[in-house]
């Protein structure tokens, strides 16, 4: 495998990660409000790494597990509709409260459902936190991290999170960044192809045909 492919295949690797970030959260638990957002991305992809070394059926993408857990240990961490949103463009304004509901879901599918496989190449990877450069004051702030392992070069794993207000509020993610790629900018050409050929529910149905097939080959 040449170079250029390894650091595709770790970049998979990185950003199946981040589907599981926080599977195993609960085992420490901690005051989400009192938490800083470089601590709280440390300790998340650090936990899920642990996690899916020790289950075999997640290394082994086995969906519905995978699933299961981003409903109950991810979603907390992310805000899933600004990112649905943002990878939409400007036709989720015009979309129903229904319709906004099922591309949040599909869209959710697809992102486990691609990145699944790559699970089974977790070995011995770890991630470094850079160093962080914001402010109490922020709130919004870039968080960067490094996944390494003993092969390969390091692959570049950014997160930008948003500070959610309220008592008990924290840190929640909204975008991410993979070897200088972000994730909803990616997503948002494809959709807007979707979306300017048959509208939002043509994208639906585009995005459930395509969880149809990535689910056939499991």
């Amino acid at each position: 495998m040449t170079q250029t492919l390894q650091r595709r295949s770790f970049g998979r690797l990185a950003l199946a990660g981040v589907l599981l970030a926080g599977a195993a959260a609960f085992v420490r638990p901690v005051h989400a409000a009192d938490e800083t957002p470089d601590a709280l991305v440390k300790r998340i992809s650090t936990d899920v790494l642990e996690t899916i070394k020790a289950d075999k059926s997640i290394k082994a993408g086995d969906v519905a597990k995978i699933m299961a857990l981003v409903d109950a240990k991810i979603m907390p961490h992310v805000n899933f509709q600004r990112m649905t949103a943002s990878a939409v463009g400007p036709a989720w304004r015009q979309a129903t409260p229904e319709q906004q509901q099922r591309l949040q879901e599909e869209f959710k599918k697809l992102l486990v459902r691609t990145y699944a496989g790559a699970l089974d190449q977790v070995s011995d990877q770890s991630v470094v936190v850079r160093p962080f450069r914001g402010s109490p004051d922020d709130n919004e702030v870039l968080v960067r991290t490094e996944v390494r392992g003993s092969s390969g070069d390091p692959v570049q794993l950014d997160y930008r999170l948003e500070k959610t207000p309220g008592q008990g509020g924290g840190w929640k993610v909204y975008n991410l960044n993979v070897l200088g790629v972000w994730l909803v900018d990616t997503y948002r050409s494809q959709f807007s192809q979707e979306i300017n050929a048959k509208g939002i529910d043509g994208l639906i149905a585009a995005l459930v045909a395509r969880n149809s097939r990535n689910g056939s080959k499991k």
